[in-house]
C-alpha cells in the first residue's frame, strides 16, 4: 500500500484551463464494486457517512441543489473551483449533520465541528488521478484545518484492499470507495466510481403506507416504495414502534438496506435505515 503523492504547488490558471462557466449540479453517483475488478486501476478511501455537499465556486450546496447556509467563515478561502464532497462530524454523526445542513441560519459552534472531505472537482476536464493531485493541491496550500482532501490509496491485490476495507469498518466506517484513476467525470450513475460496503443501501420514494396486523394492528405495517428505476417493493422491517404510529409521509424519500436482489430483480431483505431529509 502507498499514499498516492500529492503536488505540492499552485497550478497558476486552474480554474480557467479545467473549469467552465456554466451551471453544473449534476454529480457522479456510484455503482457497486463486485469484487473481480482490478484492483490496481482504482484509487481508493473511506467513504463518509456524512452530507453530500458541492462547492460552486462561491457557496455550498446539496447534491439536490439547495443552498446550504454555511458560516462565512467556514467557506472563506475555497478556491473559485467546483469542488465535490462531504460533510462530516465523525462517526455515526449523520443526523447531526443533517440537522446542520438544514437550518436556515448557521450555528457557529455546531460547524465548528464539521469538516469538508473534498473528493472529487465536478467540473475537471482531466482523469481522476490528476483532479485529485490539482484540487488536493489547492486545499493544502489554503490551509484550512476544517477543509481537507480524501485520502486516496493505490492498492496492488484484492488483500491489500480487503486489509483496508476492514480497518475502517473498525474504526467505524461504512465502507470505502473506489475510483477509477483514468476516468473523466461523468455525470449520474458511473461505473467509474464504486463503493464497497457491509450492506448495500439506496434510497425510494414513499408511494403507500400498508396497514399492520397482529402487535402492528392500527399501525403501518410496511411501506410501497419506488426507487428510481421505477421498481416497486415493500419496505416492512427496521422501523420503530414510533415510526409505524408515524410512519415518513407519502412523497417523502426514505434511505433503506438490503442484501442483493430477487430473481424479480426486486431488493432482497429491504430494511428500513430512516428518512432522507429533504436537502
Amino acid at each position: 500500500m502507498r499514499y498516492v503523492p500529492f503536488l505540492f504547488c499552485l497550478f497558476l490558471g486552474f480554474s480557467n484551463l479545467l473549469y467552465g462557466s456554466e451551471t453544473h449540479t449534476k454529480i457522479q453517483l456510484a455503482s457497486l464494486y463486485q469484487g473481480d475488478e482490478d484492483i490496481s486501476n482504482y484509487l481508493v478511501s473511506e467513504k463518509f457517512d456524512g452530507v453530500r455537499a458541492i462547492w460552486d465556486g462561491s457557496q455550498l450546496r446539496t447534491r439536490g441543489g439547495h443552498l446550504i447556509k454555511a458560516p462565512d467563515w467556514f467557506t472563506q478561502g475555497l478556491p473559485d473551483t467546483w469542488l465535490d464532497g462531504e460533510l462530516w462530524a465523525g462517526y455515526n454523526n449523520f443526523a447531526f449533520v443533517s440537522a446542520i445542513a438544514r437550518r436556515h441560519s448557521p450555528n457557529n459552534e455546531h460547524w465548528r465541528q464539521v469538516t469538508y472531505y473534498v473528493f472529487d472537482a465536478p467540473n475537471s476536464t482531466e482523469i481522476f488521478s490528476e483532479r485529485h493531485e490539482r484540487y488536493s493541491s489547492l486545499l493544502i496550500h489554503i490551509e484550512l484545518s476544517h477543509i481537507k482532501p480524501v485520502k486516496q490509496l493505490s492498492f496492488g491485490s484484492v488483500d491489500e484492499l480487503n486489509d483496508y476495507y476492514h480497518d475502517v469498518l473498525k474504526r467505524g466506517g461504512e465502507g470505502v470507495m473506489l475510483h477509477a484513476k483514468n476516468a473523466k467525470h461523468e455525470d449520474g450513475r458511473t461505473t467509474n466510481v464504486l463503493k464497497y460496503k457491509p450492506y448495500l443501501d439506496d434510497e425510494a420514494i414513499v408511494i403507500k403506507h400498508l396497514p399492520g396486523k397482529g402487535k402492528y394492528q392500527g399501525m403501518m405495517g410496511s411501506l410501497l416504495v419506488r426507487d428510481e428505476q421505477g421498481m416497486e417493493f415493500k419496505v416492512g422491517s427496521g422501523f420503530s414502534d414510533e415510526e409505524r404510529a408515524s410512519p415518513p409521509p407519502i412523497g417523502s424519500q426514505i434511505t433503506y438496506r438490503y442484501q442483493g436482489y430477487t430473481k424479480f430483480g426486486k431488493p432482497r431483505f429491504a430494511r428500513f435505515l430512516r428518512v432522507r431529509p429533504k436537502l
